[in-house]
């Protein structure tokens, strides 16, 4: 039997990290997320509209729980200025205890 799911990381990026606070501290408020990390000036290589595109980025690491991604997903892409942000889910399989139950205290 797989063992239950209930932590995720999701990865979005964000044009400047204006908008990743601004993002981030969105999703704080909503109780939707624990934890925002914000690494800046990542270069993006991408497909968009039939082009190879190239640009800086911020990547935002959110940490949560599975029972908050729809909610935390429908905000991203309220909020995002692009058309189509990236909203990528990693499930966390394991970690540390005190760090899951801090987690799941915060999101609610």
């Amino acid at each position: 039997m797989k063992p239950e799911r209930k932590h995720s990381a999701v990865l979005v990026t964000a044009p400047n990290l204006k908008t990743a606070r601004r993002l981030s501290k969105a999703a704080l408020r909503g109780r939707l997320i624990a934890c925002a990390n914000l690494i800046p000036k990542i270069e993006s290589h991408y497909w968009w509209q039939g082009k190879i595109e190239t640009g800086t980025e911020v990547l935002m690491v959110f940490k949560t729980t599975a029972a908050r991604l729809s909610a935390l997903e429908k905000l991203i892409v309220t909020l995002h200025p692009y058309d189509t942000p990236e909203f990528v889910v990693l499930p966390l399989t394991d970690g540390n205890n005190r760090y899951l139950r801090w987690l799941e205290q915060s999101v609610r």
